[in-house]
């Protein structure tokens, strides 16, 4: 009878999450492979340049650097602060003496004991912390990005551009890594409800990523004549 309540859970949460997983390991693959054909791999590229132009004119490009560092920051600590504040009103449920589950024990399909309850709550609150850290950390890299931008480069030293561009790949690589962390949680949310949303969800947000993960032109050509230019 346990096994009829929480099969659609047992099966269709996991194959959701394993369908963004594999389609995350194929990205970055491809990232890795032919960086062009995909836009975290296009925009990494253009940081790669965007680093020495600003050091080497910081007189009369501060304002941009800026402005640029400071929207980034701004951007992660919104999504940290959205994450942590998701921790503690989920922890608040957790610690809760009411059960939620009772109004939703005749409206959703999978179980709804005490345990898979729990189970929820406590996977959505450990996914937002992991969001939490991946955004602080990328916090704390741009701060670092937006004080070293602005010294001369030195090549007696580690303090050139190339550590600056990689401090601020460091930074923007955790922002990414957050924000998917954190979109992942968004379908799990919709398990209070039963597993088939969950799974759809899933899918869904796979499709989504899919047109905007990809480049579908490069200049005048296809993506398939993108795919077979030199990556350096």
């Amino acid at each position: 009878m346990e096994w009829r309540k929480c099969y659609l859970d047992v099966i269709l949460v996991p194959l959701g999450l394993l369908i963004t997983i594999v389609y995350h390991a194929c990205l970055w693959y491809q990232v890795r492979t032919h960086p062009l054909t995909t836009i975290i791999g296009t925009n990494s590229k253009a940081r790669h340049f965007w680093v020495p132009a600003i050091m080497k004119e910081i007189d009369k490009r501060n304002i941009v650097a800026v402005q640029t560092l400071r929207n980034m920051i701004m951007g992660s600590t919104l999504m940290a602060t959205t994450s942590i504040l998701l921790c503690a009103g989920l922890a608040a449920v957790i610690s809760s003496t009411y059960s939620v589950k009772k109004p939703l024990n005749d409206t959703v399909y999978g179980a709804q004991g005490e345990f898979i309850i729990a189970l929820k709550y406590v996977t959505l609150l450990i996914i937002f912390l992991f969001s939490f850290f991946s955004h602080s950390m990328s916090i704390n890299f741009l701060n670092q990005v937006s004080i070293l931008i602005s010294t001369m480069e030195d090549p007696q030293s580690t303090m050139t551009t190339d550590y600056v561009s990689h401090l601020l790949e460091k930074g923007c690589l955790l922002n990414t890594v957050g924000n998917r962390i954190f979109y992942v949680a968004l379908p799990l949310l919709l398990w209070i409800f039963g597993p088939v949303l969950v799974f759809f969800s899933f899918v869904t947000m796979v499709l989504i990523f899919y047109n905007f993960d990809f480049v579908y032109e490069c200049g005048t050509g296809k993506v398939n004549v993108c795919r077979h230019m030199n990556p350096a």
